[in-house]
């Protein structure tokens, strides 16, 4: 009887978790569905299945630009991000010298400052590169902190394999670069994947340096596009196609999700097995 109640308690609380967390993306998707006054209504479904909003947002302006300047710099951050992450990581982990963790602690240290403390600093160096206005000026400055907390996780993770596997290639003298890609990406799998999500979900979603860094509609991101939607007037805000801007650029992200969230529990327990 104890174990029934136990079990019945921990759904409940699962299902409280669940629709506590899933019930702003559901009623976004609601919302966006709605026009008028329909939008101030508390009705928890549509009155009818209404796609107007998703049609009127993505025939208005380069919203579609927008979305492929944001996949352009999600997905350059997020390599850019592992490569680096991945050759530091093996020369904080495996190779011998000094300073080595006070190097570390600097690199996590780094991500700690707030991100607008940098904001002028960033500024001045993008207009020294020339890349202002330029897709490229938002990768440089996710770099700041997409790379401390890669570098940090990917070098604890290959901290922790075996020496065993290292000595077994050099003695079949493998280099150091053919030890990182054949022998430890295979087993940082569940790492790499993580901090590639994460790194691409900061970048997805970040406001700030995009809306500093950017002037032109045509190369700013999602995010600064969906912020910047006007309506017919300076004091209406068109919520319905906010919501359903919202919403569109939100399931590319949950779905990525849902489908490396299976790879990372896999590889998370294939690991756990040794012998």
């Amino acid at each position: 009887m104890k174990r029934a109640l136990r079990r019945v308690g921990l759904y409940a609380l699962a299902a409280v978790i669940i629709a506590y967390s899933v019930f702003p993306f559901y009623y976004a998707i609601v919302s966006s569905m709605k026009h008028g006054s329909q939008l101030f209504s508390p009705a928890l479904l549509p009155p009818h299945l209404d796609f107007s909003n998703y049609a009127t947002v993505l025939q208005q302006g380069p919203f579609l630009r927008n979305i492929a300047n944001s996949v352009f710099v999600a997905v350059m951050v997020v390599a850019i991000s592992l490569f680096i992450g991945l050759t530091a990581a093996y020369a904080l982990s495996r190779v011998q010298f000094s300073g080595r963790k006070p190097l570390l602690l600097t690199v996590l240290a780094i991500s700690m400052f707030p991100q607008v403390a940098v904001l002028s600093g960033l500024f001045e160096l993008v207009r020294f590169l020339g890349i202002y206005d330029r897709p490229w000026s938002l990768i440089l400055s996710y770099l700041i902190f997409t790379l401390p907390f890669t570098v940090w996780v990917l070098t604890t993770f290959m901290r922790d394999l075996p020496k065993e596997l290292e000595e077994a290639a050099i003695m079949d003298q493998a280099s150091p670069w053919i030890i990182l890609r054949r022998v430890f990406m295979p087993l940082l799998w569940p790492a790499l994947v993580t901090t590639g999500l994460l790194a691409f979900i900061g970048s997805w979603n970040e406001f700030l340096y995009a809306l500093t860094f950017t002037l032109s509609p045509n190369e700013r991101t999602v995010p600064v596009a969906i912020a910047l939607l006007s309506g017919a007037t300076q004091f209406e805000l068109p919520w319905g196609p906010i919501m359903a801007a919202s919403v569109t650029v939100t399931v590319p992200v949950v779905v990525m999700v849902l489908i490396f969230q299976r790879r990372i529990v896999s590889g998370l327990t294939a690991g756990a097995v040794k012998g």
